[in-house]
């Protein structure tokens, strides 16, 4: 049973983001490093579905030196939120931004001489020097600058008086797999380019590459500073992460039920009717809550939800902003027996109710995905109860 339910007065179905559990899995990924690594927090995609600002500050609290995001909008949220520490945007942005870049001392992704350029010229104007951080590609063929090519491209631009190394990073494509090969090709290429950047003189500031794996498996590549992900949220990116470091998931999904129907036997549900009550005393519940709220409509017939503390099948197919499930009393299917359940229950679609648990590593496994979509997805439009 949930008890001391706090939702939305406008909609009966929100996302509960648990502030604690955050702050405790921050501090338990940040006692991994060495006292000398930074800890940079990586709230992009508002968090991961877990809104950014909130969860940037609550990280602050528990070790956060820096954050990183994925877009200028991203940025100037926090900056206007109050955060003053340093924040990387994890991409280059186009050459447009540069103007509200230098406004709100952000650091960019950087690996083409014209945006560099561009960056520079609009600090300079501005009496300032903006900073960036020189993004390598080492094989993961996503963004950066050629790991052979990083030293010319440092050359070709470091004349400029507007702007600053802050740091030097690659990312890992393979850090989540033991004993992988690419893994160690990727850090060897970096290794060298970093080499390559710093024999000739200049300055590379903080060095980092460790992504979430990377971070509680892999202490060799710590180095500077870690850029630590999905692991804040309490999702692990692996089974192998599972032996390191506990983590306690911060996100649960609820909902309470707006209608409860009788049908008679034969009664189809939803669109298409895919599904058709079978027998006598089945209850069909809805909830508002559906694929516009990141309910994939993939899991149509194939997920539970949890009431009063236990399972019941979700039935039909899942609408744009509602789903139905069944209560069945002395149900089928395997699942407990239960009671009727009634107008305004909570129904828990992600997270705890009682001993029973719907974890994102189970809606991913379902849907055929990663738990990192599922709680982006989430995010997108339910209200978010901070707790």
């Amino acid at each position: 049973m949930v008890r001391g339910i706090r939702c939305p007065e406008d909609r009966w179905a929100w996302v509960e983001i648990d502030l604690e559990a955050l702050r405790q899995n921050t501090a338990a990924l940040k006692r991994l490093l060495d006292r000398d690594v930074q800890m940079m927090c990586v709230v992009k995609a508002d968090a991961y579905g877990h809104g950014a600002v909130k969860c940037a500050k609550a990280m602050l609290r528990a070790g956060a030196n820096q954050f990183a995001v994925a877009t200028v909008t991203e940025g100037v949220e926090l900056r206007e939120s109050g955060i003053r520490e340093p924040i990387a945007i994890l991409s280059e942005p186009p050459l447009d931004t540069v103007q509200t870049i230098v406004d709100y001392d952000l650091s960019p992704a950087v690996f083409n001489q014209d945006f560099a350029l561009a960056l520079g010229e609009c600090a300079a104007a501005a009496g300032k020097v903006a900073t960036y951080h020189l993004a390598i590609d080492t094989g993961m063929t996503r963004i950066g600058v050629n790991w052979r090519d990083a030293l010319e491209l440092r050359r070709s631009i470091d004349f400029h008086r507007g702007i600053e190394c802050a740091g030097t990073f690659t990312h890992f494509a393979t850090a989540d797999v033991s004993g992988d090969w690419d893994f160690h090709m990727q850090t060897r290429r970096f290794a060298s380019a970093v080499r390559a950047i710093q024999d000739a003189g200049l300055d590379t500031g903080l060095v980092h590459c460790a992504n979430t794996p990377a971070s509680i498996l892999r202490p060799e590549v710590h180095l500077d500073m870690c850029r630590v992900g999905v692991g804040l949220y309490g999702l692990h990116p692996a089974l192998e992460t599972r032996k390191v470091v506990h983590l306690t998931p911060v996100m649960s999904v609820r909902g309470r039920i707006t209608r409860v129907e009788h049908p008679e036997v034969g009664t189809g549900v939803s669109y298409g009717l895919t599904y058709r009550v079978p027998k006598p005393n089945v209850q069909i519940c809805t909830v508002p809550m559906g694929y516009a709220d990141g309910l994939s409509r993939n899991l149509s017939g194939n997920m539970d939800v949890l009431v009063n503390g236990e399972r019941c099948p979700q039935v039909g197919r899942i609408c744009m902003d509602q789903f139905m499930f069944a209560v069945t009393v002395n149900n089928v299917r395997a699942y407990r027996p239960t009671r009727a359940v009634e107008y305004g229950d909570v129904v828990t679609v992600l997270g705890r109710d009682g001993n029973e648990v719907i974890s994102a590593d189970d809606m991913a496994n379902r849907r055929n995905t990663i738990n990192y979509e599922v709680v982006c997805d989430f995010g997108l439009r339910l209200q978010k109860i901070y707790v």
